[in-house]
């Protein structure tokens, strides 16, 4: 478990306001807001025992480019790196998972769905690592699986 991020990874607060905004969110306890200015991909669960693991589920995720992204508050973000390419951005206060990247996709920051304020507008388009999807946990069979 590692400390804030580095600035390449997302960026604080730019002062730009909110006019461009797609969505806020943020962590149970306030210590971690964010905005994003950008598009969000559609959710996709992700059912891979390292998510199931850090989630206590299936990590329902977004998707923004870095760049979009937006720390309003940031002091208690911590990253946990799971791997020399993958990480978790979570809560240190709190405890909620928050963020997910990987090394080959840099551009790109994973973004917890739940963590984002309602309503999101968004919908859940596909479930990965079905396979890997807990015993307990029926799969929606109107997503597509792989």
């Amino acid at each position: 478990v590692t400390g804030r991020p580095a600035r390449e990874d997302a960026r604080m607060d730019d002062g730009r306001g909110g006019s461009g905004t797609r969505a806020t969110g943020g962590c149970d306890c306030g210590g971690v807001r964010y905005r994003v200015d950008g598009e969000l991909r559609d959710v996709v669960h992700c059912h891979c025992e390292p998510c199931r693991r850090i989630t206590g589920h299936h990590m329902a995720a977004t998707a923004a480019k870095v760049d979009d992204v937006h720390f309003e508050s940031d002091a208690t973000l911590t990253w946990h790196h799971r791997t020399s390419t993958t990480r978790y951005g979570f809560c240190s206060a709190c405890g909620s998972t928050l963020f997910w990247s990987a090394t080959d996709k840099a551009d790109m920051l994973s973004i917890a769905a739940g963590t984002i304020d309602q309503p999101s507008g968004l919908s859940t388009v596909l479930a990965i690592y079905a396979d890997e999807a807990s015993d307990f946990h029926r799969l929606d069979d109107t997503i597509q699986t792989f």
